[in-house]
């Protein structure tokens, strides 16, 4: 069934954004007078197509949920009818060539801007940013962070929730120069600046985020350690365990805390451990022996697939954030800023050497994260779409031949040089980008499959 629900979500997700991505394409085309043979969603065989009588344009869903593409008439892929041809793309002027070739990454970014407004406008659900801990010698402890504290502002910049706080950590990334920490303590009245050196700051986001490499720990609620769902046939169904169970012990521990139990049952993979629970007003005692489990560090641990039960988080820790219909739009398009300046400054980082390639993901990863966004609630799922849309828009535009960036680049020197560049030299850059992108796609699937 959760593999039912993944690939649902992925095909919702994939289809959602090479749609739009597309419809950009095929809009402007149409509006520029071009003629489209066929808009497809996916690639590969068509499952499904069907035939506009007005315009022509077939429409078709392909067997490949992983792209799509928009056919239009040009000469340079066919004959063309004489009384066709002020319809082929190839006869249009380049400013009108650059248009269509934009229109399809820009869609990308339009939809992001519309995503974030509708979150916006019917509000979301954020984790406050109160410090619970700080690592010794970390950045954070140089600065001069402290437990209990809120973090209201980086930089200068507002700090709502510990995304806000993860976004722009992410952003200092291999930055030299100061960063300033804004933190509201519950003992003062006025909020304490902080200053740190950053030298270069460059953790390793596979082991650990922004927000952890700096040496913050969030505050965390105490949550109580009840039995949620169970894995079939799993380590904890096998003992006996039932959803609604409360775990009081194990050998004769008192556990009092979900993370304290997780923590017990991993470091006991094949253990033999006694665990009391509470069910039903009634206390009894269970024989539960925690399956082993390899994991890609090599380190062994336990599991016994059990779930936590929902929990309800204190008020003092979340925070609801909306706005008006009108002041929505505002927000809406720094969000969208916030997130393409992000995946620009990491594009470059990574080339730099500064981000490893070892975070670059593919479509496994986008699958998993399609599925648990989707199972997090329509927020997170619209948060997840309107991100991947920005990915998708961003990288569309790299000046890489193959993509609609390499083909603005063509356009862009004809624009200068005042003729089209040469079908060789074109040629040279359909190779050079297609082992670029087989090499990129490579590793992404590589590090997925490493990831598992």
């Amino acid at each position: 069934m959760a593999l039912l629900h993944t690939i649902l979500a992925t095909l919702v997700t994939l289809g959602v954004l090479v749609t739009i991505h597309e419809w950009g394409h095929f809009y402007v085309a149409r509006r520029c007078g071009v003629k489209v043979l066929r808009f497809s969603v996916g690639f590969g065989k068509p499952l499904y197509c069907w035939t506009s009588q007005r315009s022509g344009t077939e429409y078709a869903l392909a067997a490949i949920p992983l792209g799509g593409y928009v056919r239009m008439l040009d000469e340079r892929e066919g004959d063309v009818e004489p009384h066709e041809r002020d319809q082929a793309f190839n006869n249009k002027s380049v400013w009108q060539r650059i248009a269509i070739v934009v229109a399809g990454p820009a869609v990308n970014l339009i939809f992001a801007v519309f995503a974030y407004w509708v979150m916006f406008v019917s509000g979301v659900t954020v984790s406050v940013p109160l410090v619970g801990a700080v690592a010794p010698a970390s950045l954070a402890e140089q600065a001069g962070v402290e437990p209990r504290g809120e973090i209201i502002r980086l930089d200068g910049r507002l700090t709502a929730s510990w995304e806000d706080v993860n976004l722009r950590l992410a952003s200092r990334i291999g930055d030299e120069g100061f960063l300033s920490v804004l933190v509201r303590y519950p003992d003062s009245s006025l909020p304490q600046e902080h200053r740190v050196k950053l030298d270069g700051w460059a953790p390793d986001l596979e082991t650990e985020s922004p927000i952890a490499a700096f040496g913050l720990t969030p505050e965390r609620p105490q949550i109580p350690p009840v039995i949620g769902h169970l894995v079939p046939e799993g380590a904890a169904e096998k003992a006996g365990l039932q959803s609604g169970d409360l775990i009081l012990s194990i050998n004769a521990e008192p556990i009092a805390d979900w993370r304290l139990l997780v923590e017990r049952i991993q470091q006991s993979p094949g253990a033999n451990l006694v665990v009391g629970i509470e069910r039903d007003s009634e206390q009894i005692q269970l024989q539960l022996i925690p399956a082993e489990k390899t994991l890609p560090d090599g380190r062994l641990i336990g599991y016994v697939g059990a779930g936590v039960q929902a929990f309800q988080m204190p008020d003092h820790m979340v925070r609801q954030i909306s706005y008006g219909v009108v002041e929505a739009i505002s927000v809406a398009f720094a969000k969208t800023w916030q997130m393409i300046t992000l995946t620009l400054e990491s594009i470059w980082k990574m080339i730099e050497g500064v981000i490893s390639v070892k975070n670059l993901s593919g479509p496994i990863t986008i699958a998993k994260v399609a599925g648990a966004s989707a199972a997090s609630g329509f927020e997170d799922f619209v948060s997840f779409l309107a991100y991947l849309s920005i990915s998708l828009g961003i990288l569309n535009l790299l000046p890489i031949p193959m993509l609609d960036g390499g083909h603005l680049l063509y356009y862009l020197v004809e624009v200068v040089r005042g003729k089209p560049v040469t079908e060789q030299v074109q040629m040279i850059g359909l190779r050079i980008g297609m082992t670029l992108l087989l090499t990129l796609m490579t590793v992404a699937i590589f590090n997925d499959v490493m990831r598992l």
